[in-house]
């Protein structure tokens, strides 16, 4: 960062004696310090001085010399949010002082620590590999979540900007700061005014502390590791949308590739940026909000807008003569293009995911395949499993399952399940995976088979670019399958913490030592990676969800062992690749097969395990529906006592209850996949907690009852009855046991009755 400093240059310099003499009066300096000062090369609004002194070094902030635009340059705004900032624990320079008394310096300052890190000023990050710039632009915009996850009344920042109504704000104010420092007419800036008022949210009552200038280049990190350790430059800060910080952050994604203001240029086909899409994803799930921005648009043109209005503003203090960077004088040629660059993005058309989600026809092409092709499939996947229940054949795909594949890929019916993909919503998807839900192998067909879904989504949302380009690519392609490995045959692990798998650094690897089970898919053998939940062997922290992590294990590494397959009632259940024993003795992985981080197990859970119950409860329900139809099919062929079963008042009274329990528990988890979609899945802990629960309850007593009215041909191998049961009576353990989920729904319950009851005092 030091390497950034010049001799202060003229129009800035001041007395540095005062300002010596200043500092050591508040305790700041020893009596003997002398002090030099440099200043940043960079900074095109409020000059940044770097102090040193033979004991600590400072940086100093101050507004620019001469006349000012109104409201601009508020150093005691920037102060006073890096304060509150700094007492919560968010990564900023801890402030020292703020100084009104223009008598020190000539202006208003204030002073904060000096952090050394590392300052990426090109935005394309030369000089690092692409794995560790992923790495780098994923630790930023966790960093921006974090922040937008901050609340204003811990910060005591309540007063701090005007709240709500925030995009209309904007739109005023750079308007205002744009015809204020104007040295000619720009027709399309004012076309872009025009458009913005036009195109104003339809809702805009999120309030957070909103950053204002988020940009990599305004970041510091650590030295060696992609963690950011100081957010800078809070002058525009304020509160209000969020979204607007987010679009800022991402929009030069969406410049042509050869645009380029100062270190500013296109981000388009560099190796390692995540897409917008995954970046998005990240910041939505790490505050636990729907993945889908309505509104990016507006938000990314508002953002080269303000952009443009900050380069004419910068210009015009250059006409000035009080610029605070040497290379001013370019941001007069930046306006013009700037606002081009702003049309093209309000007047490009909706993305694919919009149209997909608002097209009905993708769930009616599913039930089209799902009749045409999959149905009249299953007697011949029954015959290949029979024909093969004593052979290592068994674990291997069908080939008719593969032609499937084949045909679903071809007809665009592939990895519905990821709406990055798809650009299905989950309350689209919700119908999909309860249609898939009636055929056990259904899901594979369409690429959207458990666990290698959650694996996918993990790897989606978390994973590193090399991680992307190796594992993630090759699974949504289906070329390779994976496998979950969590759960431990010598603890208790339906809680989680108890986990005591060891992951240990050494050097450049990892090693794992430790036992798995129920490991679904490991049988395959196109399962090629398993992602491994272990806990540190020398954690740095006490907290007990701050000690797991999860990794990628290739399964072919040295000390992977596939023990035995489990048997669910007696099925070693080779359809879905088995749930196998694994051992892991020994097994070295590279540090980068890390996801996320080490530590970060737990949060990586969460992201993964919302979505993927949600699957299951609708597949769960789609396996109700055919388990009812043949209740009825059964209760209206056979005789008993001189009637039809039917007609006996329990047979009836079981039909009736079955499609009572079907609908109620259709409509909740519908209702949790529109939470889901709408609120994220931290906020809809509770919907998701509760389906779980009713899916797997409803699931096993109408396919009990379905094998009650069959007799004994429902526990037989003559139906699927028995193979059905064993799925759904399986789904009240797996993803966590129904009584840690009533727990969950009891916790959540007693919270929002108590918000409740606050709220009436």
């Amino acid at each position: 960062m030091d390497d950034w400093t010049t001799p202060v240059r003229e129009q800035h310099k001041f007395n540095i004696d005062r300002l010596q003499n200043y500092l050591s009066a508040k305790s700041l300096l020893s009596n003997n310090d002398r002090i030099t000062i440099s200043q940043y090369s960079f900074g095109q609004s409020n000059p940044t001085f770097l102090i040193k002194s033979p004991s600590r070094n400072y940086v100093l902030r101050k507004k620019p010399p001469g006349e000012l635009l109104p409201g601009a340059h508020r150093m005691d705004r920037e102060y006073h949010v890096q304060k509150a900032l700094f007492l919560t624990g968010f990564p900023v320079p801890q402030p020292l002082l703020h100084c009104t008394d223009a008598d020190i310096i000539g202006t208003e300052f204030y002073i904060m620590e000096h952090i050394k890190g590392r300052i990426f000023r090109d935005l394309r990050l030369p000089g690092v590999s692409a794995s560790e710039r992923a790495a780098l632009y994923v630790a930023a915009v966790e960093v921006l979540a974090k922040l937008h996850s901050l609340s204003l009344a811990t910060l005591k920042l309540n007063g701090y900007g005007k709240g709500s109504e925030y995009s209309r704000r904007q739109v005023s104010t750079w308007t205002k700061q744009y015809h204020a420092a104007a040295h000619k007419d720009i027709p399309d800036m004012n076309n872009l005014t025009d458009w913005l008022l036009k195109n104003l949210p339809d809702s805009d009552d999120e309030v957070t502390l909103v950053h204002g200038d988020f940009r990599i280049d305004n970041l510091i990190f650590h030295a060696k590791e992609a963690r950011v350790i100081a957010v800078l430059d809070w002058e525009l800060s304020t509160t209000g949308q969020p979204m607007a910080d987010l679009a800022y952050f991402l929009m030069h994604h969406y410049w042509p590739k050869d645009f380029k203001i100062n270190s500013m240029g296109s981000l388009k086909g560099v190796e390692g940026i995540p897409s917008v899409e995954d970046l998005s994803s990240i910041y939505c799930n790490c505050r636990g909000i729907p993945s889908l921005i309505p509104d990016l648009n507006f938000y990314l043109v508002l953002s080269v807008f303000k952009l443009a209005a900050i380069a004419q503003g910068i210009y015009a203090r250059y006409l000035l003569g009080n610029a605070s960077a040497p290379n001013a004088a370019q941001f007069g040629q930046c306006v013009e293009p700037l606002a081009a660059v702003a049309l093209q993005i309000a007047q490009r058309s909706l993305s694919n995911a919009t149209k997909y989600s608002e097209d009905p026809t993708v769930l009616q092409q599913v039930k089209d395949f799902m009749r045409q092709y999959v149905l009249p499939a299953q007697k011949e996947v029954q015959e290949y499993y029979i024909r093969h229940a004593e052979s290592p054949q068994r674990w291997h795909i069908p080939q008719i399952i593969k032609d499937l594949q084949v045909k679903a890929r071809a007809a665009g019916l592939w990895n519905l399940f990821l709406p990055a993909v798809s650009g299905l919503s989950q309350l689209d998807y919700a119908y999909i995976a309860e249609e898939t839900g009636r055929c056990l192998f259904a899901p594979d067909v369409f690429n959207c088979q458990a666990p290698d879904t959650g694996n996918m989504e993990v790897l989606h949302m978390f994973g590193s670019e090399e991680q992307k380009r190796l594992w993630l690519q090759p699974l949504l392609r289906g070329e390779i399958r994976s496998c979950f490995c969590m759960t431990e045959p010598d603890v208790a692990s339906s809680d989680a913490t108890n986990i005591e798998c060891t992951l240990d650094r050494d050097g450049d690897s990892y090693i794992i030592n430790g036992k798995k089970w129920w490991s679904s898919g490991a049988g395959n053998p196109d399962c090629k990676i398993a992602i491994v939940m272990c806990k540190s062997k020398q954690p740095d922290t006490n907290s007990r969800h701050s000690l797991h992590s999860m990794i990628l294990v290739p399964m072919d590494t040295p000390g992977v062992i596939r023990v035995r397959p489990l048997t669910v009632f007696g099925q070693d259940d080779a359809i879905h690749g088995g749930h196998f024993e694994v051992h892991f003795e020994n097994v070295r992985v590279p540090a980068s097969n890390i996801i996320l981080g080490e530590g970060r197990g737990f949060e990586i859970a969460q992201g993964r395990l919302g979505p993927g119950r949600l699957h299951h409860c609708m597949r769960a329900v789609g396996l109700a529906e055919l388990a009812l139809e043949l209740l009825c099919e059964r209760a209206a062929s056979r005789r008993t006592f001189g009637k039809a079963l039917y007609q006996h008042e329990v047979v009836a009274h079981w039909i009736a209850e079955c499609r009572l329990m079907i609908e109620q528990t259709r409509l909740l988890t519908l209702h949790a996949a529109h939470a889901l979609d709408t609120k994220g899945s931290r906020a809809s802990r509770k919907e998701i907690a509760m389906i779980k629960v009713a899916a797997a309850r409803m699931a096993c007593k109408v396919v009990d009852c379905a094998m009650q009215v069959y007799g004994g041909a429902g526990v037989s191998g003559d139906f699927p009855l028995a193979q059905m049961y064993a799925y759904a009576r399986t789904l009240r353990i797996a993803d966590g046991p129904d009584e840690v989920h009533l727990s969950s729904i009891a916790q959540l319950e007693l919270r929002d009755q108590l918000k409740k009851s606050q709220s009436k005092l």
